[in-house]
């Protein structure tokens, strides 16, 4: 692993270039840095990427005026962008493969080097539901532990108010400045005085549903452990857990009753390996067995970076894999596999479809066709 360096001013506007580009997310993100070596290489490559693999169609990639425009905005607001290669990045986050590339963070940024816990639920929580998230947060808040949410209704609400005091870190789905469920304004106040709010989104940004799954992610990467309170059988919050058990962290979950549909998920994540959890004392005995940083998943082979000649792909690997895409995501091994090409050269082939518009690619090493 690269060691942490600050950029320059002009590294910092590349960087966010990069990121703000069309079609670039954290996965094509970290395959362009692989290849090229830093952003400014890799803007510079993309025009000939687009050439060769966007067929007629160019890529959009944001002007270095308005990559400032957003640097000042969010100077201005009070906030700092900070780039996944630099000190200030949360250090678990930055073991996530890949991480994400820029995140914009406002309040304490000191919080997410703390031992951290993720508190997530149903946003029509229960009461008893409720009241758990915040004796488990107040508790955890006096051992020691910053809690980490999603600033939604419910659990997150409730876990986030009881631990402002203490240390709380919220994560939005929209940008820095975008205070999303409008109700919980006071309490986005209280967590940027005391606390840290932080997105990946860009300054402005309005958050829309394929947002949250990307928050998610972040939420659970910035935690050792993530505790579900309440959640029925499909809700975003089986989404985070399924995610931090990708990342390698521990999942937890709160049991509760049967005839509650508010548990079947919770119930259901017992029965397949998390651990139960019925207080912040259960939590502590948890994330006190786990080592400080490294409880991250192994990286993936197929963002192997490739060099030289292995860099030109011919136009017949790039239609077998392009066929190889379903509309459904597909691990990466299996899509290699039908195309007949090793995985870090399909890792290629689909940075360079997804720049196009043509595959969408996830952490977890999943790819599928672009719908």
């Amino acid at each position: 692993m690269t060691l942490p360096r600050p950029l320059s001013d002009a590294e910092r506007l590349d960087w966010l270039r990069l990121a703000r580009t069309q079609n670039v997310g954290p996965v094509s993100f970290a395959q362009l840095i692989a290849r090229y070596g830093d952003a400014g290489k890799a803007l510079a490559a993309l025009p000939e990427i687009a050439s060769r693999v966007a067929r007629g169609k160019s890529i959009t990639i944001p002007p270095t005026d308005q990559i400032a425009r957003e640097i000042e905005a969010a100077a201005r607001y009070g906030a700092q962008i900070v780039a996944s290669c630099e000190p200030a990045y949360p250090a678990l986050l930055r073991l996530l493969d890949p991480p994400p590339p820029v995140l914009t963070l406002l309040g304490k940024a000191s919080l997410a080097a703390e031992p951290t816990c993720a508190i997530v639920g149903a946003r029509n929580a229960s009461a008893a539901g409720r009241k758990i998230a915040r004796d488990m947060a107040a508790a955890l808040g006096k051992a020691g532990y910053v809690t980490v949410s999603g600033l939604a209704l419910g659990i997150d609400g409730e876990a986030h108010a009881a631990s402002l005091a203490s240390g709380t870190i919220a994560v939005l789905g929209g940008g820095i400045d975008h205070v999303y469920p409008g109700q919980h304004d006071r309490l986005y106040a209280a967590i940027a005085e005391q606390g840290l709010i932080l997105s990946e989104m860009p300054f402005g940004h309005r958050a829309r549903a394929q947002d949250f799954p990307r928050r998610n992610r972040i939420i659970t990467g910035l935690a050792r452990g993530t505790v579900v309170v309440e959640a029925a059988e499909r809700s975003g919050s089986l989404i985070s857990a399924r995610m931090a058990g990708e990342q390698g962290r521990e999942v937890m979950a709160v049991p509760g009753s049967p005839l509650d549909p508010r548990s079947a998920g919770t119930n259901n994540l017992i029965r397949n390996g998390a651990a139960l959890v019925r207080d912040a004392r259960d939590v502590i005995e948890v994330l006190s067995s786990l080592p400080l940083l490294s409880v991250s998943a192994p990286p993936s082979d197929w963002l192997a970076p490739v060099h030289g000649d292995d860099a030109v792909i011919p136009a017949s690997e790039l239609a077998r894999v392009r066929e190889a895409l379903s509309p459904h995501a597909m691990p990466l091994d299996e899509i290699a596999r039908a195309a007949g090409v090793s995985a870090a050269r399909a890792g290629a082939i689909l940075m360079e479809l997804e720049l196009a518009g043509e595959a969408l690619t996830y952490p977890g090493g999943l790819a599928s066709r672009s719908v």
